[in-house]
């Protein structure tokens, strides 16, 4: 007998089931044979089937045991798929790799869990390829924001320093089941084989962006005087009496470069 399982709020399921946009995920990937596929929240399998029919290795990660035993009944006898019952925000991506080779992440992120998920994932970057995800398309909005716009912000920085992010395409709430109360949107990320600055301490670059981000509609001498003096910024040629919204990474490089230069 067929396992059913129904979507759990909890853990921000909603299901994809519009056979156009899987499509449209599966033609910008760009498949090539025996590449290595890692898929996060796998829900009832609707990428799940086609990358594995495509005949890619496939791990799927997964932490609703009820889904798990779903998916082991439905794809037990997969050989190019391996199931991992597991947190994805506290996964250790790099144990799934052989050798030195690099994967590709894909997944429908719960909305609940993106933006720490994507944290968590930069930090892997250096064996990573690619990585597609949908999005609240608000959170797409944000990471591909350019500076001086109120959607630029953290994020927005942080994803430029690891990463270069081009969204795709829109997906309409009718795509899901249940359905979201946002429309959504699939981004792709292809991390930077160099950094596009230099930074001596990545953990004071997201000090200086966190800092001064946190308290947005204040200029850069206000929100960061506990940090950097007015002076000191001035001396970068970066106008103190800007807001954060208006520094580029470059910028931001500068300002925490400054600090562990001290």
């Amino acid at each position: 007998m067929e396992l059913k399982h129904k979507a759990r709020k909890r853990f921000g399921q909603n299901f994809l089931n519009d056979f156009s946009v899987i499509e449209n995920i599966l033609g910008s990937l760009q498949l090539k044979d025996n590449e290595h596929f890692v898929e996060i929240g796998p829900g009832k399998g609707a990428l799940t089937e086609p990358l594995i029919a495509s005949g890619v290795q496939l791990d799927i990660i997964e932490i609703d045991r009820d889904l798990i035993a779903f998916l082991k009944q439905k794809y037990h006898k997969q050989e190019n798929l391996r199931i991992f019952s597991s947190d994805a925000l506290k996964f250790d991506y790099e144990s799934l790799r052989v050798d030195k080779e690099k994967i590709r992440i894909i997944g429908n992120l719960p909305y609940n869990i993106s933006t720490p998920l994507l944290f968590h994932l930069f930090k892997n970057t250096s064996f990573i390829e690619d990585m597609h995800f949908m999005l609240q398309k608000e959170l797409v909005n944000r990471i591909c924001a350019n500076p001086g716009t109120k959607k630029y912000g953290r994020l927005t920085v942080m994803s430029q320093y690891y990463c270069s992010a081009e969204s795709l395409f829109d997906v309409p709430p009718e795509s899901f089941d249940p359905a979201p109360k946002v429309d959504s949107a699939v981004i792709k990320f292809i991390p930077h084989e160099t950094p596009p600055v230099k930074v001596n301490s990545i953990a004071v670059l997201n000090k200086v962006v966190t800092q001064a981000f946190s308290q947005r509609r204040k200029t850069l001498r206000n929100s960061l005087k506990s940090l950097i003096a007015e002076s000191e910024i001035e001396a970068l040629s970066i106008d103190p009496t800007l807001r954060a919204e208006s520094i580029s990474l470059e910028g931001f490089a500068k300002l925490s470069n400054l600090m562990t230069d001290r």
